[in-house]
């Protein structure tokens, strides 16, 4: 099985494609850029998420739960949910894309990703920390508002 293995050809990767100017399935109205379809090398972050990711030794190493952008648009990272039961206690690792191979539907399974690790190597990795998100501020309270555990006001009549 092995030697079959290494005489397939290299899975495609996930690496994104050159926009072309006269790519079918696309319109300009204006200056904006319109994509009218999906082509058979381009994926959907909704089809992405929870896909099962396996490691070197084909064993499930978890699934991907979150996709990290950069600021251009380009895809920098699979984070992927390692270890845990039912996600339960997984720790989250970012994995870069390149690093991922698609595994095509084959016998009742559906598409996975694979990557040249294995779960124990993912498991001792860094966890992703995501950017923590300000905190944000309501204003002043409204008027009338008292601190809590300070005696009402008695209004006057």
């Amino acid at each position: 099985m092995s030697s079959a293995l290494a005489q397939a050809p290299p899975a495609p990767t996930l690496a994104p494609s050159a926009p072309s100017s006269a790519a079918a399935g696309s319109s300009t109205p204006g200056n904006l850029q319109i994509v009218n379809t999906q082509s058979k090398d381009q994926w959907l972050a909704s089809k992405l998420k929870g896909m099962t990711v396996v490691g070197s030794d084909d064993q499930k190493i978890g699934s991907v739960v979150d996709i990290l952008f950069d600021k251009t648009g380009q895809v920098r990272a699979f984070v992927v949910g390692v270890g845990g039961l039912l996600g339960l206690g997984a720790k989250q690792v970012a994995i870069e894309m390149t690093a991922f191979r698609e595994v095509p539907a084959a016998n009742g399974n559906s598409d996975q990703l694979k990557v040249l690790s294995t779960k124990d190597q993912l498991a001792d990795a860094a966890e992703f920390k995501p950017f923590p998100e300000p905190a944000t501020t309501t204003g002043a309270a409204p008027s009338g508002s008292r601190p809590a555990g300070s005696p009402a006001r008695q209004q006057r009549q």
